[in-house]
C-alpha cells in the first residue's frame, strides 16, 4: 500500500503589487472560487470531486494575504475546506509580508520572495502568525507546513520545531530543495526525519529527456502520473506527494476552465478510487511518519510519455 498525498496549495495573487485594494475582489473569485462564464472551477469545484470520490486532500492555505484585506476571506475559505471534512494545512507566501496592515515583523522593508530569505526567528514568528490566523479563521489541528514557491532551507524546520509542527512538504528536489542545506549532497526522494520535524518531499521523476521534473497536476499527463504511481508502488515507496493549486482547472488568463486540466483531474481521482487496495489517499493529521534513511533515486519516466505530455501541453498553450 502507498500513501498518497494529493495536496492543493490555496493562494491568491493580484497580478502586481499596485492597487490591490481594488484588484482583490476579481482575484479572490479568479483564485479562489474559479468563476468562469460556465460555472465555477476553483475551491468549490476540487472539494466536490474529492467529495464525490470519497478522497482525501490536503489543502495548504495561504494566511498572509488576509493581513492586508481582513479576516472574512480567509475565514470563508477555511470553512469551505473545514466543511467539506478536508485537512487545512499552513502554506506561506512571504510576499505578503510588507503588505500587511499593521506589520507582522519589525523591520521587513520591501519583498523577500522566500521563507530562506528571513532568520530562523522570523520564520518562527511568521509560522506562529500563519498559524494562529487559520485557527482564528476555524481550522483545528494544523501540523504540516508548505514554503511558498519551496523556498525553504534548514532554518525553516527548525522554526516549525519551535512551533511544535510534526510536518513539512517543502522539500521540492527539481526546484530549491538541493541547496537548502537539507540532506547536503544528495536528494531527498522519500520522507526523512530531522529532530522533531518529518520531511515529505514532493515526488519528482526524470523524464524521458532525463529532465528531473515534480508530480504536479498541469505539468505531467495523466499517463505520467499512473505509470509513476505504480512504479512508486512496485519500488516498495513508503509517499507518493502529488502537487496542484486551486486555480489549476483554469487557463492560464483564469478566465475559463481548462478542459485538458478538468479532465487530467477526474482521470485521477477515478484511478484513485479504482485502486485502492494499493493506494491510499491520506493527510498528516493521524500520519504515523516514516523515515527512510537511505534515499532512492528519482522515479524515471519512458521517452514516449514526455514525448506525448509534451505535445498534449503544446496543444494547451496554443488553444487557451
Amino acid at each position: 500500500m502507498l500513501d498518497a498525498f494529493f495536496t492543493i496549495d490555496v493562494e491568491i495573487w493580484c497580478n502586481g503589487w499596485n492597487n490591490l485594494q481594488e484588484k482583490f475582489p476579481s482575484a479572490y473569485r479568479k483564485y479562489i472560487h474559479g468563476s468562469t462564464a460556465a460555472g465555477n472551477y476553483g475551491l468549490p469545484y476540487q472539494l466536490k470531486v474529492l467529495n464525490d470520490y470519497n478522497l482525501a486532500g490536503v489543502f495548504f492555505i495561504e494566511p498572509l494575504f488576509s493581513a492586508c484585506f481582513g479576516t472574512q476571506p480567509l475565514t470563508e475559505i477555511v470553512g469551505m475546506v473545514e466543511a467539506a471534512r478536508q485537512e487545512v494545512q499552513l502554506h506561506l507566501h512571504t510576499e505578503w509580508v510588507d503588505e500587511a496592515c499593521s506589520p507582522l515583523l519589525p523591520n521587513v522593508i520591501g519583498k523577500r520572495q522566500h521563507m530562506r530569505y528571513f532568520s530562523r526567528e522570523e520564520q518562527a514568528l511568521l509560522i506562529k502568525v500563519g498559524t494562529d490566523m487559520l485557527h482564528d479563521a476555524g481550522a483545528h489541528g494544523v501540523n504540516a507546513f508548505r514554503a511558498g514557491s519551496f523556498g525553504m532551507n534548514s532554518d525553516t524546520l527548525l522554526a516549525l520545531a519551535d512551533n511544535r509542527f510534526k510536518f513539512d512538504t517543502s522539500y521540492n528536489a527539481s526546484l530549491l530543495g538541493p541547496d537548502s542545506g537539507v540532506m547536503p549532497g544528495q536528494l531527498m526522494t522519500e520522507p526523512a526525519q530531522f529532530g522533531s520535524v518529518h520531511e515529505y518531499p514532493i515526488m519528482v521523476f526524470k523524464d524521458g529527456i532525463n529532465s528531473l521534473r515534480h508530480v504536479q497536476l498541469t505539468a505531467c499527463s495523466f499517463d505520467e502520473i499512473e505509470g509513476l504511481m505504480w512504479q512508486a508502488l512496485e519500488q516498495h515507496r513508503t509517499s507518493f506527494v502529488i502537487l496542484s493549486h486551486g486555480f489549476e482547472l483554469l487557463n492560464m488568463a483564469k478566465d475559463r476552465a481548462d478542459p485538458i486540466a478538468v479532465k487530467r483531474f477526474h482521470k485521477l481521482c477515478a484511478f484513485l478510487d479504482r485502486n485502492r487496495d494499493c493506494f491510499r489517499t491520506v493527510g498528516f493529521k493521524n500520519l504515523i511518519p516514516q523515515h527512510i534513511e537511505h534515499q532512492p533515486e528519482p522515479l524515471a519516466s519512458p521517452l514516449y510519455r514526455t514525448g506525448l505530455r509534451m505535445m498534449q501541453q503544446a496543444y494547451r498553450r496554443a488553444y487557451q
